[in-house]
């Protein structure tokens, strides 16, 4: 077996894996839960979820990359922070203030790592606690309260055509991205960049221009993220993002995507984030039933553990394939 045909056993495992597993998934809370179908619990579950649809979008590509974003948690945070501050004059200048927020840090991600030479997982590290103290100063260690004169809500609580407007969002979003990773030549270099740099770099291929576009990207995704964030709970949210550039991480993962770099679907990241929310959704209906007592927190612990079993079951795999190369 080569290497190109061991990725895509990979990738094809990890695609339709994923797909299996949210459709059972679907299937088991159907036939388990009354309105777990309902237009109500389905609506509700992809209103949320879209915020962290947009961050994982992002994170997609730098991991197709081989590179890692830890600082999109604290970048929605920031952007959050910002379109709140912004909302008294529209709900235009709020989305255009959080994702400028967001921009920032990816441009600033983009310069370091592309220009300077310093490792993504370093560079992110520190943006992260950047924007993180960016976030705590501009909101006073406080939430910031929106304005909901603007119409500057809507963007995270309105409908469209009977369709949350986040939901919608993050759809333009994720046919933007597969439409770019599959059929432009920015995608095949993400792809090439991946499998491996220097080659692409041999090849001609501008792997520093469009790895700082792809970081760029992912800051923008994530500072979009913070204004949905602000609009849907009304409030900019200095310290919200904790932790989602793992759930990030996890849903990319899940999806079939390779950490190291080189292997990725926008469509299976999509599918992996509905997975993971949907498993903590079902948390929540048990904890209705009564059969299970389960606090919030215990959504780390379950997130923590299914990375680490897709991220095992991927390494199992890639060591079986290449025994046999």
């Amino acid at each position: 077996m080569t290497a190109s045909a061991t990725l895509k056993t990979l990738q094809t495992i990890g695609r339709f894996g994923v797909l299996l597993a949210l459709v059972a998934l679907i299937v088991f809370g159907w036939l388990r839960y009354e309105n777990f179908l309902g237009t109500y619990n389905v609506l509700s579950v992809l209103r949320y979820n879209s915020m962290f649809a947009l961050v994982a979008l992002g994170m997609c590509f730098v991991i197709i990359t081989g590179g890692i974003d830890l600082s999109v948690g604290s970048t929605a945070a920031l952007g959050s922070v910002v379109a709140a501050l912004a909302s008294p004059y529209g709900a235009v200048p709020g989305l255009l203030a959080g994702l400028g927020a967001g921009l920032i840090v990816g441009a600033c991600n983009a310069f370091i790592i592309t220009r300077l030479n310093i490792l993504p997982f370093i560079t992110t590290l520190a943006t992260m606690l950047a924007a993180s103290g960016c976030a705590l100063l501009l909101a006073g260690n406080q939430s910031v309260s929106v304005s909901y004169e603007s119409g500057f809500t809507e963007l995270g609580q309105g409908d469209f055509l009977g369709f949350p407007i986040p939901a919608w969002i993050a759809i333009a979003a994720y046919l933007l991205g597969s439409l770019v990773l599959n059929l432009t030549s920015f995608g095949r270099t993400v792809l090439a960049i991946g499998g491996n740099e220097d080659a692409a770099r041999l090849m001609g291929l501008p792997a520093n221009r469009v790895k700082a576009l792809v970081y760029l990207a992912s800051g923008g995704l994530a500072g979009l993220a913070g204004v949905i964030l602000a609009a849907q709970f009304g409030a900019g949210q200095p310290i919200e993002g904790v932790g989602w550039e793992l759930f990030a991480i996890a849903a990319v993962v899940v999806g079939g995507t390779l950490l190291t770099g080189g292997v990725g679907s926008v469509g299976s990241t999509l599918a992996g984030v509905l997975l993971l929310g949907l498993i903590f959704n079902i948390l929540n209906f048990e904890n209705g039933l009564g059969w299970i007592s389960l606090s919030a927190y215990w959504q780390s612990v379950i997130r923590g553990l299914f990375l680490l079993l897709v991220v095992a079951i991927q390494a199992r795999l890639s060591v079986r394939a290449e025994q046999t190369v």
